[in-house]
């Protein structure tokens, strides 16, 4: 797995993950909400499956 989410990314996707999570603790959404979980991980592991496929790369590597 080569690095394809740069830093601003990064930092979108864990605050969006965030975001749904605890929306989802707090009421606001349904069970849907747990989706959160998917964009902290590539967040955290600097790896998009979909931008390899699709061939976009957000880091200055």
């Amino acid at each position: 797995m080569t690095k394809n989410v740069g830093l601003i990314d990064k930092t979108i996707r864990i605050a969006a993950g965030i975001g749904l999570i605890v929306a989802t603790i707090g009421g606001a959404l349904p069970v849907w909400g747990w989706i959160g979980i998917v964009p902290i991980a590539t967040g955290l592991m600097n790896f998009c499956p979909l931008y390899s496929v699709i061939g976009i790369k957000t880091c200055k590597n």
